[in-house]
């Protein structure tokens, strides 16, 4: 009641006088379900369960008070009114949702967790929580490691489920954490294991989705700590153990509870290739490859794209793990939305539902608000089943940019359409991360010294030199920021907080990715001052990625962007300031006063050396700032 109390007090006006009374009565009703109806002065909302009677709630905020799902991300404003007038004979009554379990992992959540709205650590969270029961969601994982230890209390009391991470069987202490001197092997020390497992079943009481399973310590396969499980059999034999043991441990302290676990990487080929087994109530969890579409992720260069959703017929239960947001270092996106098409997201959720997968659905939706449309899109298909991507794209529009829907809805297809793609699938669609991490690992590479390849760019660019390799990206980047548009400083504010803000953080790094590899095409061939001029573009490029998003932070999101420490684009400008140094030492060294006379004295004056330099030697920056006004000045 207490968000629905706060809701009327938002839409009402003070002076309001209460004319009516809102009464809650328990009904034998299907478990989430709710009934509104309306006579006299009262509103009833009957519901058969605790989370029906929140549903029932927040459909009154919704559809009588105009309280958008996304209200406080999308900064909805309200008009205060005398009264909100009910209809006589006004009826609604709850549909079956198309998902039993439906969430959110709020991953990578670096910007939620700096961010302070009003000085509150909290608030974010709250708002995130809220946001994922009006899109009807009913779990979530709060977070990562400790960061979702602490808010687990939180989403329970706001009426969800917790669920966990892959890498966290049953949301327990990592064992390195507990017993940082013992090496983190069951067959060694498991009372160790299971006292942690049995902790963390009396800690979350029995409002939980228990994660089930056996990776190493942290987001890697166990037996990188313990080489002795050195064959899928032997490792497939240990995880179907442990499994086991806890599905056990969680029967015996609540009965009948949902228990999961993920084939996700290494562990998806162990079941494929038989070398698992699973207790039958075990929701399989499936995982998309991080850019929509349900094949195994790539990790590196290895990208197998095995086929990840149950065969025709494959016993159940069935659940996906899928990302609005992914975060793998190389071409994804974590502070855009999925560059992929809503209409590509629509076609294999649909598979995912023609598969029977509609027992367990969570969705990576990071630090939320970059991610808006997915999740809602996401969360339409999750409570009603398909869902047409367009005419949902048209709908979201109208509900949050109001008159200005139709602007709205150009700026979004563009952003779909202008996405580049970096390999053969339909899928292989570039994140803001492939505009700064290939950037990076070029720079890394020349820094390093020699021409071969880069190894690491394989996966998108198996060439077999450092040049060829930049060539690649330097002609996939000046498209990239060619297909982006401009700012537009005319446009509604929510317009340019939102999908226009990211398209600028593309152009922007593209081009900085652009020059960044001319930059070392010219080193390579010796043009060391041009090489070093493009470097300190490229560095600007980024800077003004970053001031782009950093000057959408007003009101309450102020310092919404400071924490940017993932995708980090400023991150990428720091390392292009190294890169001129790298190639100042190559051009100018050991003594560094040959290109500042260059730059600072006309040519006559250069080519006359009686004394190295009449001033001080200038640092790389300044140099090129005189490098730049001097361009300028040039006709």
């Amino acid at each position: 009641m207490d968000i629905l109390r706060r809701d009327l007090d938002t839409v009402c006006l003070p002076t309001a006088r209460p004319g009516g009374q809102i009464r809650l009565v328990p009904a034998d009703l299907p478990p989430e379900s709710w009934q509104l109806t309306a006579a006299g002065d009262t509103l009833t909302v009957t519901a058969g369960d605790d989370r029906g009677f929140l549903y029932g709630l927040l459909a009154i905020s919704r559809e009588l008070l105009g309280v958008e799902d996304f209200w406080f991300w999308n900064d909805q404003h309200f008009t205060p009114q005398e009264s909100i007038p009910v209809a006589g004979g006004y009826a609604r009554q709850s549909r079956p949702a198309a998902v039993r379990w439906r969430g959110w992992f709020l991953n990578d959540e670096v910007l939620l967790s700096a961010w302070r709205p009003g000085g509150s650590s909290e608030l974010p969270w709250e708002m995130a929580l809220e946001a994922l029961l009006r899109c009807g969601g009913n779990m979530v994982i709060p977070g990562t490691g400790q960061n979702a230890a602490r808010h687990r209390a939180l989403a329970q009391r706001m009426g969800l489920a917790v669920t966990h991470h892959h890498a966290e069987p049953l949301g327990a202490q990592m064992f390195c954490e507990a017993y940082p001197d013992l090496d983190p092997r069951y067959d060694e020390h498991p009372a160790e294991f299971e006292a942690l497992w049995t902790a963390a079943l009396e800690e979350q009481g029995p409002d939980v989705v228990w994660n089930l399973g056996f990776r190493g310590q942290g987001d890697r396969p166990f037996w990188v700590d313990d080489p002795r499980y050195d064959t899928p059999a032997a490792r497939g034999a240990l995880m179907s153990r442990l499994i086991r043991r806890q599905y056990e441990l969680v029967q015996q302290c609540y009965p009948g509870a949902a228990c999961a676990t993920n084939l996700y990487g290494e562990v998806m080929e162990l079941y494929r290739d038989g070398y698992l087994q699973l207790p039958p109530a075990v929701i399989k969890i499936w995982a998309d490859n991080g850019y929509g579409a349900m094949v195994s992720r790539r990790q590196g260069n290895h990208d197998p794209r095995v086929p990840a959703l149950p065969g025709p017929g494959e016993p159940g239960p069935h659940g996906i793990y899928y990302h609005a947001s992914f975060y793998d270092l190389q071409a994804a996106n974590h502070i855009t939305m999925l560059p992929t098409p809503p209409e590509f997201v629509e076609r294999e959720l649909g598979r995912v539902l023609d598969r029977g997968v509609k027992e367990y659905w969570i969705i990576n939706a990071s630090n939320v608000k970059p991610h808006l449309f997915t999740l809602a899109y996401i969360a339409r298909i999750w409570q009603d089943g398909p869902t047409p991507a367009g005419a949902f794209l048209q709908s979201y529009v109208r509900r949050y940019y109001g008159p200005d829907a139709s602007r709205a809805e150009q700026a979004f297809r563009q952003y779909y359409t202008a996405a580049l793609h970096f390999g053969p699938h339909e899928d292989n669609v570039a994140g803001e991360q492939f505009a700064n991490y290939p950037a990076r690992v070029l720079i890394s590479r020349y820094m390093h010294g020699g021409e071969g390849s880069e190894h690491e760019l394989d996966w998108a660019a198996p060439l077999p030199t450092l040049a060829q390799q930049a060539a690649w990206y330097r002609d996939l980047c000046r498209e990239g920021a060619r297909r982006y548009p401009a700012p537009d400083p005319d446009a509604p504010a929510l317009l340019q907080d939102s999908v226009l803000l990211q398209m600028e953080v593309y152009r922007r790094c593209y081009a900085g990715g652009a020059l960044a590899a001319e930059a070392i095409l010219d080193g390579l061939a010796g043009q060391y001052l041009t090489a070093f001029y493009k470097a300190g573009q490229a560095r600007e490029e980024y800077l003004a990625a970053d001031a782009a998003l950093r000057s959408r932070e007003h009101g309450k999101w102020q310092g919404f962007y400071a924490n940017e420490c993932l995708t980090d684009v400023k991150h990428t400008a720091w390392l292009l300031r190294d890169l001129m140094g790298c190639l100042r030492n190559q051009g100018d060294g050991p003594y560094f006063y040959t290109w500042q006379r260059q730059v600072l004295y006309t040519p006559a004056q250069a080519r006359v050396v009686l004394i190295t330099n009449m001033e001080n030697h200038l640092d790389d920056l300044a140099l090129y700032e005189a490098m730049k006004q001097k361009k300028l000045q040039q006709p």
